[in-house]
Protein backbone atom coordinates (compact mmCIF):
# COMPACT_ATOMS: atom_id res chain seq x y z
CA UNK A 1 0.00 0.00 0.00
CA UNK A 2 1.31 3.44 -1.06
CA UNK A 3 1.06 5.72 2.23
CA UNK A 4 -0.28 9.16 0.58
CA UNK A 5 -0.96 12.45 2.90
CA UNK A 6 -3.96 13.84 0.56
CA UNK A 7 -6.37 12.35 3.92
CA UNK A 8 -3.87 13.25 6.73
CA UNK A 9 -5.72 15.45 9.35
CA UNK A 10 -8.41 15.87 6.90
CA UNK A 11 -12.21 15.78 8.82
CA UNK A 12 -14.22 13.12 6.87
CA UNK A 13 -17.75 12.20 7.06
CA UNK A 14 -18.28 8.37 5.78
CA UNK A 15 -22.26 7.96 4.75
CA UNK A 16 -23.36 4.56 5.23
CA UNK A 17 -21.97 1.79 6.95
CA UNK A 18 -21.77 -1.56 4.95
CA UNK A 19 -19.01 -3.59 3.87
CA UNK A 20 -17.19 -0.72 2.50
CA UNK A 21 -18.22 2.28 4.88
CA UNK A 22 -15.83 -0.16 6.87
CA UNK A 23 -13.64 -0.67 5.45
CA UNK A 24 -12.88 2.59 4.14
CA UNK A 25 -12.98 3.75 7.48
CA UNK A 26 -10.44 1.35 9.02
CA UNK A 27 -7.95 2.74 5.36
CA UNK A 28 -8.74 6.30 6.27
CA UNK A 29 -8.05 5.90 9.86
CA UNK A 30 -4.29 4.33 8.39
CA UNK A 31 -4.26 7.85 5.85
CA UNK A 32 -4.30 9.89 9.35
CA UNK A 33 -7.91 10.98 8.56
CA UNK A 34 -10.33 12.19 11.49
CA UNK A 35 -13.49 10.09 10.85
CA UNK A 36 -17.71 10.18 11.40
CA UNK A 37 -19.60 7.83 10.63
CA UNK A 38 -23.62 8.60 10.02
CA UNK A 39 -26.19 5.54 9.08
CA UNK A 40 -29.65 6.20 9.21
CA UNK A 41 -30.02 2.42 11.10
CA UNK A 42 -29.40 2.39 14.66
CA UNK A 43 -25.20 0.76 14.90
CA UNK A 44 -26.05 0.41 19.36
CA UNK A 45 -25.22 -3.30 19.04
CA UNK A 46 -23.03 -3.03 15.87
CA UNK A 47 -19.75 -4.94 16.03
CA UNK A 48 -18.16 -2.58 13.50
CA UNK A 49 -19.55 0.16 14.80
CA UNK A 50 -18.12 -0.48 18.20
CA UNK A 51 -14.99 -1.13 16.85
CA UNK A 52 -14.47 2.21 14.66
CA UNK A 53 -15.79 3.72 17.86
CA UNK A 54 -12.83 2.52 20.04
CA UNK A 55 -10.40 3.89 16.85
CA UNK A 56 -11.81 7.26 17.76
CA UNK A 57 -14.45 7.13 15.09
CA UNK A 58 -17.15 9.16 16.22
CA UNK A 59 -20.40 7.46 15.25
CA UNK A 60 -24.02 8.91 14.87
CA UNK A 61 -26.71 6.40 13.85
CA UNK A 62 -30.61 6.50 13.76
CA UNK A 63 -31.06 9.53 11.40
CA UNK A 64 -28.65 11.79 9.48
CA UNK A 65 -27.93 15.07 11.00
CA UNK A 66 -28.21 17.39 8.20
CA UNK A 67 -27.46 20.30 10.34
CA UNK A 68 -23.83 18.86 10.96
CA UNK A 69 -22.23 21.21 8.33
CA UNK A 70 -23.39 24.07 10.16
CA UNK A 71 -21.70 22.79 13.40
CA UNK A 72 -18.84 21.19 11.91
CA UNK A 73 -15.66 21.63 8.67
CA UNK A 74 -15.69 18.03 6.77
CA UNK A 75 -13.20 17.95 3.99
CA UNK A 76 -14.65 15.06 1.92
CA UNK A 77 -18.29 13.26 2.26
CA UNK A 78 -17.51 9.50 1.28
CA UNK A 79 -20.37 8.10 0.53
CA UNK A 80 -21.75 4.44 0.40
CA UNK A 81 -22.64 4.00 -3.21
CA UNK A 82 -26.07 2.88 -2.61
CA UNK A 83 -27.05 6.08 -1.16
CA UNK A 84 -28.93 8.74 -3.75
CA UNK A 85 -27.64 12.23 -4.55
CA UNK A 86 -30.86 13.26 -3.35
CA UNK A 87 -30.41 12.07 0.35
CA UNK A 88 -30.48 15.37 2.80
CA UNK A 89 -27.39 14.50 4.08
CA UNK A 90 -25.76 14.86 0.63
CA UNK A 91 -27.75 17.60 -0.46
CA UNK A 92 -26.65 19.81 2.69
CA UNK A 93 -22.82 18.80 2.54
CA UNK A 94 -23.00 19.61 -1.61
CA UNK A 95 -24.53 23.15 -0.43
CA UNK A 96 -21.43 23.80 1.12
CA UNK A 97 -19.32 22.69 -1.43
CA UNK A 98 -17.87 19.62 0.80
CA UNK A 99 -16.09 17.10 -1.93
CA UNK A 100 -18.56 13.98 -2.41
CA UNK A 101 -16.30 10.65 -3.24
CA UNK A 102 -16.88 7.00 -3.10
CA UNK A 103 -14.93 4.24 -1.28
CA UNK A 104 -12.83 3.13 -4.68
CA UNK A 105 -11.92 7.39 -5.18
CA UNK A 106 -9.83 6.49 -1.99
CA UNK A 107 -8.40 3.04 -2.38
CA UNK A 108 -7.44 3.21 -5.58
CA UNK A 109 -5.20 5.62 -4.86
CA UNK A 110 -3.15 4.08 -2.09
CA UNK A 111 -3.14 0.77 -4.32
CA UNK A 112 0.82 -0.68 -5.13
CA UNK A 113 -0.90 -2.99 -7.38
CA UNK A 114 -1.65 -2.03 -10.48
CA UNK A 115 -5.76 -2.33 -11.78
CA UNK A 116 -7.60 -2.91 -14.68
CA UNK A 117 -11.52 -1.80 -14.17
CA UNK A 118 -14.94 -3.18 -15.78
CA UNK A 119 -18.21 -1.72 -15.80
CA UNK A 120 -21.30 -2.27 -18.10
CA UNK A 121 -25.45 -2.87 -17.69
CA UNK A 122 -24.85 -6.80 -17.91
CA UNK A 123 -21.93 -9.29 -17.79
CA UNK A 124 -19.56 -7.46 -15.64
CA UNK A 125 -19.48 -9.73 -12.82
CA UNK A 126 -18.54 -12.53 -14.98
CA UNK A 127 -15.98 -10.84 -17.04
CA UNK A 128 -14.42 -9.85 -13.66
CA UNK A 129 -14.33 -13.40 -12.76
CA UNK A 130 -13.33 -14.93 -15.69
CA UNK A 131 -10.53 -11.86 -15.83
CA UNK A 132 -9.28 -12.55 -12.14
CA UNK A 133 -9.29 -16.49 -12.64
CA UNK A 134 -7.03 -15.94 -15.86
CA UNK A 135 -4.81 -13.76 -14.45
CA UNK A 136 -4.29 -15.77 -11.00
CA UNK A 137 -3.19 -18.67 -13.28
CA UNK A 138 -0.59 -16.18 -15.47
CA UNK A 139 0.63 -14.47 -12.36
CA UNK A 140 0.81 -17.28 -10.05
CA UNK A 141 4.01 -18.16 -11.93
CA UNK A 142 5.85 -14.63 -11.24
CA UNK A 143 4.72 -15.03 -7.77
CA UNK A 144 2.00 -12.37 -7.80
CA UNK A 145 -2.06 -13.09 -7.35
CA UNK A 146 -4.82 -11.48 -9.13
CA UNK A 147 -7.33 -10.47 -6.58
CA UNK A 148 -11.81 -9.53 -7.60
CA UNK A 149 -12.47 -6.34 -5.72
CA UNK A 150 -15.31 -3.40 -6.01
CA UNK A 151 -18.63 -3.91 -6.50
CA UNK A 152 -18.51 -8.00 -6.88
CA UNK A 153 -18.71 -7.62 -3.36
CA UNK A 154 -15.18 -7.36 -1.84
CA UNK A 155 -14.18 -3.75 -1.13
CA UNK A 156 -10.93 -2.55 -2.56
CA UNK A 157 -10.55 -1.06 0.69
CA UNK A 158 -10.09 -3.92 2.31
CA UNK A 159 -7.52 -5.66 -0.47
CA UNK A 160 -5.01 -2.65 -0.70
CA UNK A 161 -3.61 -3.19 2.46
CA UNK A 162 -1.74 -6.50 1.52
CA UNK A 163 -2.03 -6.34 -2.21
CA UNK A 164 1.67 -5.60 -4.16
CA UNK A 165 3.20 -4.33 -7.13
CA UNK A 166 3.04 -8.04 -8.05
CA UNK A 167 -0.03 -8.20 -8.10
CA UNK A 168 -3.59 -6.88 -9.73
CA UNK A 169 -6.80 -5.75 -8.88
CA UNK A 170 -9.75 -6.71 -11.00
CA UNK A 171 -11.98 -3.83 -10.19
CA UNK A 172 -15.89 -4.54 -11.05
CA UNK A 173 -17.06 -0.41 -10.85
CA UNK A 174 -20.86 0.49 -10.94
CA UNK A 175 -22.36 3.22 -12.67
CA UNK A 176 -23.17 4.40 -8.57
CA UNK A 177 -19.46 3.94 -7.94
CA UNK A 178 -18.21 5.69 -10.34
CA UNK A 179 -20.08 8.97 -9.85
CA UNK A 180 -17.54 9.39 -6.78
CA UNK A 181 -14.39 9.00 -8.40
CA UNK A 182 -12.21 11.94 -9.50
CA UNK A 183 -8.15 10.40 -10.00
CA UNK A 184 -8.98 6.74 -10.88
CA UNK A 185 -7.10 5.93 -14.08
CA UNK A 186 -6.67 2.39 -14.60
CA UNK A 187 -4.22 0.77 -16.99
CA UNK A 188 -7.46 -0.88 -18.73
CA UNK A 189 -10.45 0.20 -18.78
CA UNK A 190 -13.77 -2.17 -19.96
CA UNK A 191 -17.54 -0.79 -20.16
CA UNK A 192 -19.26 -4.35 -21.37
CA UNK A 193 -22.28 -3.01 -22.29
CA UNK A 194 -24.53 -0.19 -21.80
CA UNK A 195 -28.57 -0.24 -21.46
CA UNK A 196 -31.59 1.79 -21.02
CA UNK A 197 -34.07 1.48 -18.09
CA UNK A 198 -31.03 0.55 -15.92
CA UNK A 199 -30.99 2.50 -12.58
CA UNK A 200 -33.47 5.12 -14.39
CA UNK A 201 -34.86 5.49 -10.80
CA UNK A 202 -31.02 6.96 -9.59
CA UNK A 203 -29.56 8.53 -12.52
CA UNK A 204 -33.15 10.09 -13.81
CA UNK A 205 -32.02 10.20 -17.41
CA UNK A 206 -30.13 7.08 -19.96
CA UNK A 207 -28.05 10.32 -20.79
CA UNK A 208 -27.12 10.66 -17.31
CA UNK A 209 -26.51 7.20 -16.59
CA UNK A 210 -24.12 6.89 -19.68
CA UNK A 211 -22.09 9.83 -18.73
CA UNK A 212 -21.46 7.79 -15.44
CA UNK A 213 -20.66 4.64 -17.08
CA UNK A 214 -17.74 6.94 -19.16
CA UNK A 215 -16.00 8.39 -15.97
CA UNK A 216 -14.24 4.69 -16.04
CA UNK A 217 -12.11 6.16 -18.79
CA UNK A 218 -11.46 9.99 -18.54
CA UNK A 219 -8.58 10.26 -16.67
CA UNK A 220 -6.53 7.47 -19.26
CA UNK A 221 -4.15 8.84 -21.54
CA UNK A 222 -2.52 6.78 -24.28
CA UNK A 223 -0.19 4.52 -22.27
CA UNK A 224 -3.42 3.03 -20.71
CA UNK A 225 -6.18 0.65 -22.98
CA UNK A 226 -10.03 1.29 -23.13
CA UNK A 227 -11.85 -1.82 -24.78
CA UNK A 228 -15.48 -1.11 -26.49
CA UNK A 229 -18.56 -2.66 -27.25
CA UNK A 230 -18.31 -2.55 -31.29
CA UNK A 231 -21.99 -3.43 -31.45
CA UNK A 232 -23.09 -0.72 -29.53
CA UNK A 233 -22.39 2.24 -32.34
CA UNK A 234 -24.22 4.91 -30.10
CA UNK A 235 -22.69 4.08 -26.94
CA UNK A 236 -19.16 3.64 -28.80
CA UNK A 237 -19.07 6.95 -30.48
CA UNK A 238 -19.24 8.99 -27.43
CA UNK A 239 -16.18 6.79 -26.02
CA UNK A 240 -14.10 6.80 -29.24
CA UNK A 241 -15.22 11.08 -28.97
CA UNK A 242 -13.84 11.02 -25.00
CA UNK A 243 -10.97 8.60 -24.36
CA UNK A 244 -7.75 9.17 -25.21
CA UNK A 245 -6.40 5.35 -24.27
CA UNK A 246 -5.77 3.00 -26.87
CA UNK A 247 -8.96 1.68 -28.27
CA UNK A 248 -9.62 -2.42 -28.63
CA UNK A 249 -12.67 -3.38 -29.72
CA UNK A 250 -14.90 -6.65 -29.01
CA UNK A 251 -18.44 -7.95 -30.98
CA UNK A 252 -20.81 -10.44 -30.77
CA UNK A 253 -21.54 -9.85 -34.91
CA UNK A 254 -18.76 -8.71 -36.75
CA UNK A 255 -15.53 -9.74 -37.34
CA UNK A 256 -14.10 -6.16 -37.69
CA UNK A 257 -13.60 -5.85 -34.33
CA UNK A 258 -10.17 -7.00 -32.90
CA UNK A 259 -11.97 -9.85 -31.03
CA UNK A 260 -14.78 -11.40 -32.16
CA UNK A 261 -17.14 -14.37 -31.78
CA UNK A 262 -16.56 -16.36 -34.44
CA UNK A 263 -18.57 -19.72 -36.38
CA UNK A 264 -16.40 -22.09 -34.25
CA UNK A 265 -13.85 -20.33 -32.03
CA UNK A 266 -12.97 -16.71 -30.53
CA UNK A 267 -10.54 -15.22 -32.54
CA UNK A 268 -9.12 -12.31 -32.28
CA UNK A 269 -7.52 -9.83 -35.32
CA UNK A 270 -4.15 -10.58 -34.06
CA UNK A 271 -3.93 -14.02 -33.05
CA UNK A 272 -6.65 -15.63 -34.62
CA UNK A 273 -8.34 -18.34 -32.97
CA UNK A 274 -7.76 -18.19 -29.18
CA UNK A 275 -10.60 -20.74 -27.91
CA UNK A 276 -13.16 -23.36 -29.07
CA UNK A 277 -16.96 -22.09 -28.23
CA UNK A 278 -17.50 -25.52 -28.09
CA UNK A 279 -14.96 -26.22 -25.35
CA UNK A 280 -15.88 -23.16 -22.94
CA UNK A 281 -17.98 -24.41 -20.00
CA UNK A 282 -20.41 -21.25 -19.66
CA UNK A 283 -23.69 -21.16 -21.57
CA UNK A 284 -24.93 -18.58 -23.51
CA UNK A 285 -23.71 -16.00 -26.34
CA UNK A 286 -23.53 -13.30 -24.10
CA UNK A 287 -21.57 -15.06 -22.10
CA UNK A 288 -19.27 -15.78 -25.10
CA UNK A 289 -19.19 -11.34 -25.31
CA UNK A 290 -18.13 -11.69 -21.66
CA UNK A 291 -15.18 -14.45 -22.16
CA UNK A 292 -13.90 -11.80 -25.29
CA UNK A 293 -13.36 -9.03 -23.09
CA UNK A 294 -11.40 -10.91 -20.38
CA UNK A 295 -9.95 -12.14 -23.32
CA UNK A 296 -9.04 -8.93 -24.40
CA UNK A 297 -8.23 -7.69 -20.48
CA UNK A 298 -5.60 -10.40 -19.95
CA UNK A 299 -3.95 -10.20 -23.44
CA UNK A 300 -2.93 -6.60 -22.34
CA UNK A 301 -1.63 -7.69 -19.12
CA UNK A 302 0.18 -10.68 -20.43
CA UNK A 303 -1.58 -13.36 -19.96
CA UNK A 304 -1.01 -16.51 -22.70
CA UNK A 305 -3.58 -18.44 -24.53
CA UNK A 306 -2.94 -21.36 -22.39
CA UNK A 307 -3.75 -19.57 -19.21
CA UNK A 308 -7.40 -18.43 -21.36
CA UNK A 309 -8.07 -21.94 -22.32
CA UNK A 310 -7.69 -23.58 -18.74
CA UNK A 311 -10.06 -21.17 -17.02
CA UNK A 312 -12.93 -20.85 -19.55
CA UNK A 313 -12.73 -24.41 -20.05
CA UNK A 314 -13.37 -25.05 -16.01
CA UNK A 315 -15.65 -22.19 -15.04
CA UNK A 316 -19.05 -22.38 -14.24
CA UNK A 317 -20.30 -19.28 -13.46
CA UNK A 318 -20.69 -16.45 -11.19
CA UNK A 319 -23.42 -16.57 -8.49
CA UNK A 320 -26.99 -15.98 -9.23
CA UNK A 321 -25.85 -15.15 -13.16
CA UNK A 322 -27.17 -18.01 -14.83
CA UNK A 323 -25.41 -19.94 -12.41
CA UNK A 324 -25.96 -24.11 -13.15
CA UNK A 325 -27.55 -25.50 -10.15
CA UNK A 326 -28.07 -28.96 -10.74
CA UNK A 327 -29.26 -32.01 -13.01
CA UNK A 328 -32.88 -33.42 -11.30
CA UNK A 329 -34.30 -36.09 -13.43
CA UNK A 330 -32.26 -35.03 -16.23
CA UNK A 331 -33.60 -31.24 -15.76
CA UNK A 332 -30.76 -28.81 -15.69
CA UNK A 333 -31.73 -26.17 -13.32
CA UNK A 334 -30.59 -22.10 -13.79
CA UNK A 335 -30.44 -19.37 -11.08
CA UNK A 336 -30.14 -16.10 -13.06
CA UNK A 337 -31.34 -13.95 -10.04
CA UNK A 338 -29.49 -11.66 -11.32
CA UNK A 339 -31.48 -10.35 -14.00
CA UNK A 340 -32.65 -7.55 -12.19
CA UNK A 341 -34.04 -6.10 -15.74
CA UNK A 342 -35.74 -6.73 -19.18
CA UNK A 343 -32.22 -6.34 -21.22
CA UNK A 344 -30.29 -9.65 -18.65
CA UNK A 345 -33.58 -11.87 -19.25
CA UNK A 346 -33.07 -11.23 -23.06
CA UNK A 347 -30.05 -12.56 -23.11
CA UNK A 348 -30.00 -15.39 -20.56
CA UNK A 349 -33.89 -16.76 -22.30
CA UNK A 350 -32.08 -17.38 -25.79
CA UNK A 351 -28.71 -19.16 -24.35
CA UNK A 352 -30.02 -22.97 -24.29
CA UNK A 353 -30.94 -25.18 -27.05
CA UNK A 354 -33.71 -27.23 -25.07
CA UNK A 355 -36.93 -26.31 -24.35
CA UNK A 356 -37.02 -24.05 -21.03
CA UNK A 357 -39.99 -23.91 -18.22
CA UNK A 358 -39.31 -20.15 -17.36
CA UNK A 359 -39.71 -18.81 -13.80
CA UNK A 360 -40.37 -14.61 -13.87
CA UNK A 361 -41.44 -12.12 -12.00
CA UNK A 362 -40.78 -9.23 -9.56
CA UNK A 363 -40.43 -5.37 -8.87
CA UNK A 364 -43.12 -3.74 -10.65
CA UNK A 365 -41.41 -0.43 -12.05
CA UNK A 366 -43.96 0.71 -14.59
CA UNK A 367 -42.49 -1.16 -17.96
CA UNK A 368 -44.22 -3.86 -20.05
CA UNK A 369 -42.42 -6.86 -21.24
CA UNK A 370 -43.58 -6.89 -24.86
CA UNK A 371 -39.81 -6.49 -25.68
CA UNK A 372 -39.53 -10.44 -24.58
CA UNK A 373 -42.45 -11.36 -26.58
CA UNK A 374 -40.21 -12.75 -29.47
CA UNK A 375 -38.12 -14.51 -27.09
CA UNK A 376 -40.50 -16.43 -25.24
CA UNK A 377 -42.22 -17.68 -28.66
CA UNK A 378 -38.84 -19.20 -30.22
CA UNK A 379 -37.57 -20.14 -26.40
CA UNK A 380 -40.04 -20.68 -23.66
CA UNK A 381 -42.47 -24.18 -23.91
CA UNK A 382 -44.02 -23.11 -20.51
CA UNK A 383 -43.69 -20.20 -17.91
CA UNK A 384 -44.04 -19.55 -14.34
CA UNK A 385 -44.85 -16.77 -12.68
CA UNK A 386 -45.05 -14.43 -9.31
CA UNK A 387 -44.40 -10.85 -7.56
CA UNK A 388 -46.11 -7.61 -8.64
CA UNK A 389 -45.09 -8.03 -12.11
CA UNK A 390 -46.90 -11.68 -12.67
CA UNK A 391 -49.84 -10.33 -14.86
CA UNK A 392 -48.11 -8.33 -17.13
CA UNK A 393 -45.84 -10.93 -17.98
CA UNK A 394 -48.46 -13.09 -18.04
CA UNK A 395 -49.65 -10.17 -20.95
CA UNK A 396 -46.45 -11.19 -22.69
CA UNK A 397 -46.45 -14.49 -22.58
CA UNK A 398 -50.03 -14.54 -24.55
CA UNK A 399 -48.97 -12.58 -27.29
CA UNK A 400 -45.73 -15.57 -27.62
CA UNK A 401 -48.57 -17.97 -28.02
CA UNK A 402 -47.36 -19.64 -24.67
CA UNK A 403 -50.12 -22.37 -23.78
CA UNK A 404 -49.09 -23.25 -19.74
CA UNK A 405 -49.19 -19.84 -18.11
CA UNK A 406 -49.32 -20.23 -14.58
CA UNK A 407 -49.41 -17.59 -11.66
CA UNK A 408 -48.81 -18.11 -8.20
CA UNK A 409 -47.50 -15.25 -5.37
CA UNK A 410 -44.63 -16.33 -4.04
CA UNK A 411 -40.78 -18.05 -5.64
CA UNK A 412 -41.49 -20.86 -3.08
CA UNK A 413 -44.69 -21.84 -4.86
CA UNK A 414 -43.08 -21.24 -8.51
CA UNK A 415 -40.08 -23.82 -8.09
CA UNK A 416 -42.42 -26.89 -7.84
CA UNK A 417 -45.31 -25.90 -10.30
CA UNK A 418 -42.05 -25.36 -12.93
CA UNK A 419 -40.79 -28.08 -12.08
CA UNK A 420 -44.26 -30.00 -12.84
CA UNK A 421 -44.33 -28.60 -16.04
CA UNK A 422 -40.48 -29.95 -17.32
CA UNK A 423 -40.30 -32.99 -19.57
CA UNK A 424 -37.06 -34.66 -19.85
CA UNK A 425 -33.99 -33.20 -21.18
CA UNK A 426 -35.59 -29.54 -20.31
CA UNK A 427 -34.04 -26.33 -18.99
CA UNK A 428 -35.68 -25.00 -15.31
CA UNK A 429 -34.34 -21.57 -16.13
CA UNK A 430 -34.92 -18.68 -13.29
CA UNK A 431 -34.41 -15.50 -14.88
CA UNK A 432 -36.70 -12.97 -13.43
CA UNK A 433 -36.47 -10.14 -15.60
CA UNK A 434 -37.53 -7.62 -12.63
CA UNK A 435 -35.80 -6.00 -9.66
CA UNK A 436 -36.19 -8.04 -6.29
CA UNK A 437 -37.51 -5.75 -4.09
CA UNK A 438 -40.84 -6.96 -3.69
CA UNK A 439 -40.08 -9.79 -2.33
CA UNK A 440 -36.73 -10.00 -1.32
CA UNK A 441 -34.00 -7.62 -0.04
CA UNK A 442 -31.31 -7.99 -2.31
CA UNK A 443 -31.44 -10.25 -5.83
CA UNK A 444 -28.41 -12.50 -3.84
CA UNK A 445 -31.10 -13.40 -0.86
CA UNK A 446 -33.54 -14.16 -3.88
CA UNK A 447 -30.66 -16.45 -5.53
CA UNK A 448 -30.58 -17.98 -2.47
CA UNK A 449 -33.59 -19.00 -1.87
CA UNK A 450 -34.64 -20.09 -4.82
CA UNK A 451 -31.71 -22.77 -5.37
CA UNK A 452 -32.90 -23.65 -1.37
CA UNK A 453 -36.54 -24.14 -2.70
CA UNK A 454 -34.69 -26.08 -5.83
CA UNK A 455 -33.04 -28.48 -3.10
CA UNK A 456 -36.47 -29.21 -1.78
CA UNK A 457 -37.88 -30.71 -4.74
CA UNK A 458 -35.58 -33.75 -4.05
CA UNK A 459 -37.35 -34.21 -0.65
CA UNK A 460 -41.11 -34.42 -2.18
Amino acid sequence: MKIIDKYQDKNILILGLGKSGYSVAKLLLKLGAKLTLNDKKKLDDNAQAIELASLGVKIISGYHPTDIFAKEHFDYLVKNPGIPYENPLVQAAKAVNVSIIAEPEVALAVSSAPYVCVTGSNGKTTTVMLTQRIMENHLHKFGGHAYAVGNIGVPISEVVLKANANDLLVVEISSFQLMGVNTMKPKVAAIVDIYNNVHIDYHKTFENYVAAKLRITQNQDKSDYFIANFDQKNILEQELSLTKAHVVTFSEESNQADYYIGEQYLESQADHEIMKISDIKIPGRHNQQNSLVAIAISKIMGASDEDIRSVLSTFTGAKHRLQYVMTYNNRRIYNDSKSTNIEAASVAIPSFSQPEVLIAGGLDRGFTFDELVPLLKKHVKAIVLYGETKYLLADAARKAGIRDIVIVNTLQEAVPRAYDLTNDGDVLLFSPACASWDQFNTFEDRGDFFVKFVKELKTK
